[in-house]
């Protein structure tokens, strides 16, 4: 006995246009949700006699020089407290506006005389109400007019692929397009240039590539943290 579909003809070729339509659009949304190709690289940066080196600041570069795409540069802060920069190293990429905020229960006196960025904040208590912006890529030093042992640094990078190290000298950049890079590292104590460290490296779309880079140190020459004299209390 022969059994019919209980669909009329023009019915079931609505179905199968229906079926394929959704067919079509699944296939969009799950190609809008696949996560783009990307790998990392896991850095690690050791001196001479093989120590981790903390406050490393390591970049990548696209092959051509071109920075890649990156998160739009936002806020960042520069904290003092206890006499001291907090961070001590703070990278940011170029367009990014920094806080300077004042913890301590006296006032400080920040300043810069870098070719990256001058600027100066006179003596004050709490947060300035308008950041610093930082547009030219380069090594922002800081400073106190009122403790001299007062020093701190902005890494202004001209590429959104940075990241510091930490105490144990290693840092990860995370979700790079796959391709090559050319990889820079730069420290405060860094003997000789930043240039001399660049590196090419072959950053997978998938996965992740391990770069170790040895670096010289200059001696810590930072002033002795001591009472300024005839300072009224700053």
């Amino acid at each position: 006995m022969k059994t019919h579909s209980r669909i009329p003809a023009q019915g079931r070729g609505g179905v199968a246009r229906y079926a394929f339509c959704s067919f079509v659009t699944l296939s969009a949304l799950a190609l809008q949700a696949a996560p783009a190709a990307a790998g990392d690289i896991r850095a690690s940066v050791r001196d001479r006699n093989g120590k981790p080196v903390a406050d490393a600041v390591v970049v990548a570069v696209p092959a051509g020089g071109t920075p890649g795409a990156g998160g739009t540069p936002g806020v960042a802060e520069e904290d003092q407290r206890n006499k001291e920069f907090v961070p001590y190293v703070l990278p940011v990429q170029v367009g990014t506006r920094v806080h300077f905020p004042n913890n301590d229960n006296i006032r400080h006196h920040v300043y810069s005389f870098s070719t990256a960025k001058t600027f100066e904040l006179p003596l004050y208590s709490g947060t300035p109400a308008s950041p610093v912006l930082f547009d030219k890529p380069g090594v922002v030093i800081l400073g106190c007019n009122i403790h001299d042992w007062m020093v701190g640094y902005i890494y202004v990078s001209e590429s959104p692929h940075f990241a510091k190290t930490g105490a144990d000298g290693n840092a990860t950049l995370a979700a790079l397009t796959g391709g090559n890079y050319t990889l820079r590292v730069w420290h405060p104590q860094l003997e000789g240039s930043e240039l001399a460290t660049a590196r090419q490296l072959a950053v997978p779309s998938a996965g992740a590539v391990d770069a170790t880079t040895t670096i010289g140190l200059t001696p810590d020459f930072r002033a002795r943290r001591a009472p300024t004299p005839g300072r009224g209390g700053y």
